[in-house]
């Protein structure tokens, strides 16, 4: 059998939480979708980031749209820390313009920027538990 995907709308939620949290006002939410993918042969994936791509958007006569996929066999193993993480690396991919291009790992997507959101996610929760 082939690859399976299901809309994820826990993952969803979890994904605008981190992004109205953490301040990502270029994500358009509207225009995110999370879902999940089982029996993938990727290996050593977690998650995955796709964008529409300007030519998509200009033969469908649409905005730019990004799917962060998870995949489950992986990501459901994770801790919540490390799944929070991974989403946060996820919409570390999507460029302040949220025009259908992509932000590759480098100078960008980083363990430690990363790591430096997620601390920030952590102390804003907090925060907004007070």
């Amino acid at each position: 059998m082939g690859i399976k995907f299901d809309f994820d709308w826990e993952i969803t939620s979890r994904v605008r939480e981190i992004v109205n949290t953490l301040g990502l006002a270029h994500v358009k939410v509207d225009r995110l979708v999370c879902m999940r993918s089982r029996d993938s042969k990727a290996r050593g994936t977690i998650a995955r980031c796709y964008a529409l791509s300007k030519i998509w958007q200009k033969a469908l006569n649409v905005k730019a749209h990004y799917i962060i996929e998870i995949i489950s066999e992986r990501f459901d193993r994770l801790s919540k820390e490390d799944q929070d993480k991974t989403l946060i690396h996820e919409l570390l991919h999507v460029p302040k313009s949220f025009g259908g291009g992509f932000k590759h790992h480098g100078n960008w997507v980083t363990r430690g920027r990363v790591d430096a959101c997620y601390m920030e996610y952590v102390k804003r929760k907090e925060i907004n538990q007070l």
